[in-house]
């Protein structure tokens, strides 16, 4: 019997959530692949069109659409134009058939699913024998359209809750002039966005008859819930925790916050303050460099250092955003120091590293990320050390592909992007980023021309369970991912998120081995474990 992974995802835009389904429909058509998933989401404004429908339907051009913040896609799925947008849900299911002609009971089925999940809320709905999609009284809440291949299938249903979805009065419906839009909420609008995911997993887990199932949901909640949630980090950054010179520092017994665990002795780290560290220190200095080792304060920077080793971070040591765990300035970041790259690379010379790790802060204030600058650094290191492996940890650049193709084109031999953590506490320890992106992103970079190794990390102890570690897992074996360190979150200041527990050693090889029995070719874990910590061994090894 097959498992279920059912992932919601939030807010994700169309085209990174088509090359997170591509992406997982090629693993889950393996023979052996043991997963299906059903991916729940949300898309900003974006009108689509199936491989069989008629552009005469699509009632603006597409210089209206931009003006009006629409999107506009041609698809490989059956069926007209249609819209989504905030307030509908959208599910993707991709599931690997017994019978690749069995495509007609398949959409038979979700639309049983989705009529029940309907019935659940009192709203009487009814397919049409001769249509494809889900009518009420009020008129169609959904559609559906979907494509196999491989015998598995991806794309899927879109069903409405939320009345203001603006875009349907820009096309026909599903080639139809006269067809009417109703809602969820046309019935009543009591029922929120998380009753309607929460409902539509369990009638689909049931409709399709699996019995093993993993849930992950994400913090990221719908734009339209009738009761926002509100999150720690939220109110962290109301209070003003993140900025410089405040004082609104926890109160810590023993350096300690409320309920905090101790340390163990095994997590304390002696300092190594040898010849190698203060060369190293001296020559970082004296380039006018930042490392992450520094900045981050890692525990392992003595022991890296002195090995002569550490990790650069690029474009100052401000970030535009406020990540829970992470000791890195919050602030308006200056400007590009142009000669950084150069400089970078000399140090790298100077060093005499065969594998240099470079990383940076986020730099939303620039237009592509810094993504170009990330690139000219790369280009600086291979010019001077045409031998020397170039390894790069990113942030996700909200989702531009422009940039993150800025960042292939270097041709760096290790791309890394850390999840951090598990869907579940991905608003509390990631303040502008989102799982589904993260994915997303590790998954473009195997679509494409990239050529390299892709890696992401995770922090453990700040309040996941085991089994959502192992999902995650689960996830990145899916997308090929290439490696993977998990090691153990240590508060940086009091200002920072308390530390849930000290994951014990055994656990963390528990994580290794259950990660390379998925497929992961190399997972580097432990409690002093990041994203840099043996890189060039990590590299080595895959």
């Amino acid at each position: 019997m097959r498992k279920l992974n059912v992932r919601w995802l939030g807010n994700l835009p169309y085209s990174e959530a088509l090359i997170l389904q591509k992406g997982l429909k090629e693993s889950v058509a393996g023979e052996n692949n043991p997963y299906d998933y059903l991916l729940l989401l949300e898309h900003n404004n974006v009108i689509t069109i199936g491989r069989t429908g008629d552009t005469n339907n699509l009632l603006l051009d597409s210089e209206e659409l931009e003006k009006k913040g629409i999107e506009f896609f041609e698809t490989d799925r059956g069926g007209d134009v249609t819209f989504h947008g905030k307030g509908q849900l959208i599910g993707y299911p991709i599931m690997r058939l017994q019978d690749p002609k069995k495509v007609i009971p398949f959409v038979r089925s979700l639309e049983q699913t989705i009529i029940k999940t309907l019935g659940s809320f009192d709203i009487e709905a009814f397919s049409k024998e001769d249509d494809t999609g889900v009518w009420t009284s009020e008129g169609k809440i959904a559609s559906i359209g979907v494509k196999v291949s491989k015998w598995t299938t991806y794309h899927g249903f879109a069903l409405n809750i939320f009345d203001k979805l603006e875009g349907f009065d820009f096309i026909n419906p599903c080639g139809n002039q006269e067809e009417k839009i109703a809602s969820v909420h046309t019935f009543n609008t009591e029922i929120s966005f998380d009753d309607v995911v929460n409902k539509i997993t369990e009638t689909f887990t049931a409709e399709f008859g699996y019995e093993d199932v993993g849930i992950q949901m994400s913090q990221f909640t719908p734009t339209q819930l009738k009761k926002q949630k509100k999150h720690e980090i939220d109110e962290m950054l109301d209070k003003g925790v993140f900025q410089k010179n405040n004082n609104l520092v926890p109160i810590t017994i023993k350096g300690l916050l409320p309920n905090e665990p101790e340390r163990p002795e095994w997590m304390k780290v002696k300092a190594n303050l040898g010849k190698d560290y203060r060369d190293l220190k001296n020559l970082i200095s004296e380039k006018k460099l930042n490392t992450v080792c520094e900045e981050a304060s890692c525990p392992n920077i003595y022991e890296c250092w002195s090995m002569g080793t550490a990790t650069f971070m690029i474009m100052g040591d401000t970030c535009t955003r406020a990540c829970g765990f992470c000791d890195v300035n919050t602030g308006k970041p200056n400007d590009l120091d142009e000669l950084e790259p150069l400089r970078v690379a000399e140090s790298v010379l100077t060093m005499g590293l065969t594998h240099a790790v470079i990383t940076s802060v986020n730099r939303d204030d620039l237009l592509d990320g810094g993504s170009q600058f990330f690139a000219q650094t790369i280009n600086e290191v291979k010019r001077l050390n045409p031998s020397t492996s170039v390894e790069v940890l990113i942030p996700d650049f909200k989702g531009d592909k422009g940039a993150i193709d800025n960042i292939i084109e270097a041709s760096p031999e290790v791309l890394n992007h850390n999840l951090e953590t598990v869907p579940r506490l991905q608003r509390e320890i990631r303040t502008a980023a989102s799982y589904g992106r993260s994915l997303s992103l590790l998954q473009y970079a195997k679509e494409s021309a990239f050529l390299g190794k892709t890696k992401t990390g995770l922090i453990v102890g700040m309040g996941e369970e085991f089994e959502e570690v192992i999902a995650v897992l689960e996830d990145l074996s899916q997308i090929n991912v290439d490696i993977v360190t998990i090691g153990q979150y240590l508060r940086p200041t009091a200002k920072h998120r308390p530390i849930h527990r000290y994951v014990d050693k055994e656990e963390f090889i528990k994580y290794k081995s259950i990660g390379e029995s998925f497929g992961i070719p190399h997972i580097e874990s432990g409690p002093l474990v990041r994203s840099s910590y043996h890189a060039k061994d990590s590299f080595a090894s895959v």
